[in-house]
């Protein structure tokens, strides 16, 4: 397991807090510092500190699984008969973790430009947009991209062809990479063009050996890889073994315990709030019913009725008939999107919930009635069955949500198409974690946080 400066940093400033909290227990010091060496070889067995986790989100679940073992192994390895030593233990391993998770998020930010990492990309194509975007938002992975290489205007590479898609005033000849890599002091180049041929990328790694310290490859599997996915020397030969995640029994019921605290938690925030928009709309001069109801496609097909904040005028499906009747950009609009960037049809008070993400909060009614998971695809209309083509069947597997990958991953951003192969991902590589994960981003979006990587 490599680490690097970042790396050791956590572990010496995770010892020090373990350090300080077990120098307050009533033990020997010799005990106590037993305990803490068995503290940072349980972080180090785990995963902690190692160079390729890259997302907030993959360090906290190391942080709680690690301290959790570390918990319970002091409990049976260590003699401790105390009922206060173990509460005291227990408020160590609650402390410690937390700092842990603080200390991992903000020496990112602290000692950015001490640890980071400067990364070139090749390729100027829809991946490396999108690889860019993601290394801006996500400032945990600590990869600052300083350019990105085309490969369209270079005899060695004569069958690489992409439209440009980046920023242009970072982008380089493939010829000038050397010069680039020498002058940026580029560490790590991440080669962005999943469709490229064997004999090209050949090319270009001859081209980067032992000029980086690290090559990676972003290929195209069409979804094949999900979280299940191994990867395997067999004597010599690379194989990529998948499986459909399974949601076992005892996954359902966590699931489920989730989306009924949720449920119960959000209703509670829910009935101040409806009095709250009434008022607002009474002000508005609009007196129409405060919850809009819609059918929706369910789990396993079956429609249910969806309880939302009424956003748009009374009557809005008929005046949407007419406005795209009389206006073919409209008609356009809504046949490929699903809906309208400026709806007419919002209310005053609509567009502050639509905003706020607000207008979504009774479906926390659906969640404790079992029609929707807090956590899930997003939920369809039954007009919109047959524009879902080969990932309706995927889709209705699973409950639909109260906010899922949709909505932490560009919300009324993303096109109807996206949104689908999203919903397709999310059933693809279900866990719970990746529900506590969705969950979170989606209470950072609604503060007005990125939608872009974990910060």
């Amino acid at each position: 397991m490599e680490m690097t400066g970042i790396g050791w940093l956590n572990l010496i400033a995770n010892l020090a807090g373990a350090a300080g909290m077990l120098y307050l227990l009533p033990l020997d010091i010799n005990y106590e510092l037993r305990i803490l060496l068995f503290y940072g070889i349980v972080q180090l067995m785990v995963g902690r500190y190692r160079n390729n986790v890259l997302l907030i989100w993959d360090e906290i679940r190391l942080i709680i699984i690690s301290h959790c073992w570390f918990f319970v192994g002091v409990l049976l390895f260590f003699k401790i008969c105390s009922l206060s030593i173990v509460l005291w233990l227990l408020v160590l391993a609650l402390t410690t973790a937390l700092m842990s998770i603080v200390f991992a998020r903000y020496s990112r930010i602290w000692f950015r430009n001490t640890f980071k990492k400067n990364v070139l990309v090749i390729g100027i194509g829809h991946t490396a947009e999108k690889l860019w975007n993601v290394c801006r938002g996500n400032r945990f992975s600590l990869m600052d991209v300083r350019g990105f290489i085309s490969c369209n205007d270079t005899k060695r590479l004569p069958t690489i062809y992409q439209q440009e898609e980046v920023v242009k005033e970072h982008v380089y000849s493939f010829d000038d990479m050397e010069e680039v890599i020498r002058k940026e002091k580029i560490q790590s180049v991440i080669i962005a063009i999943p469709q490229i041929h064997k004999k090209d990328l050949e090319q270009i790694v001859a081209g980067l050996r032992n000029r980086v310290k690290e090559i990676k490859v972003l290929p195209s599997f069409n979804n094949l890889v999900t979280f299940d996915t191994r990867v395997d020397d067999f004597d010599g030969l690379l194989l990529i073994s998948t499986a459909q995640t399974e949601i076992n029994i005892w996954v359902r019921m966590g699931k489920r315990i989730l989306d009924i605290c949720g449920g119960i938690a959000g209703c509670l925030v829910l009935l101040p709030l409806y009095f709250y928009v009434r008022r607002k709309n009474h002000q508005s001069g609009d007196y129409d019913p405060v919850f809009f109801k819609q059918k929706r496609i369910g789990k396993n097909g079956k429609e249910f009725t969806i309880y939302k904040f009424r956003t748009m005028v009374p009557n809005a499906e008929k005046i949407l008939d007419e406005l795209m009747e009389t206006d073919p950009a409209i008609r356009e609009e809504y046949t490929k999107n699903k809906k309208l960037k400026n709806d007419p049809r919002i209310t005053k008070a609509g567009h502050f919930l639509r905003r706020t993400s607000l207008d979504e909060f009774p479906q926390f009614i659906n969640v404790l009635k079992g029609d929707m998971s807090l956590i899930g695809p997003r939920p369809y209309l039954p007009r919109e069955k047959e524009d879902m083509g080969i990932y309706y069947d995927i889709i209705i597997q699973m409950k639909p949500g109260l906010t899922g990958m949709w909505q932490t991953h560009g919300r009324s951003d993303v096109d109807f198409e996206d949104r689908l192969a999203l919903d397709e991902y999310y059933y693809r590589n279900y866990n719970l974690w990746l529900d506590v994960t969705l969950l979170a981003k989606t209470v950072k979006t609604m503060l007005g946080g990125s939608h872009e990587g974990a910060r």
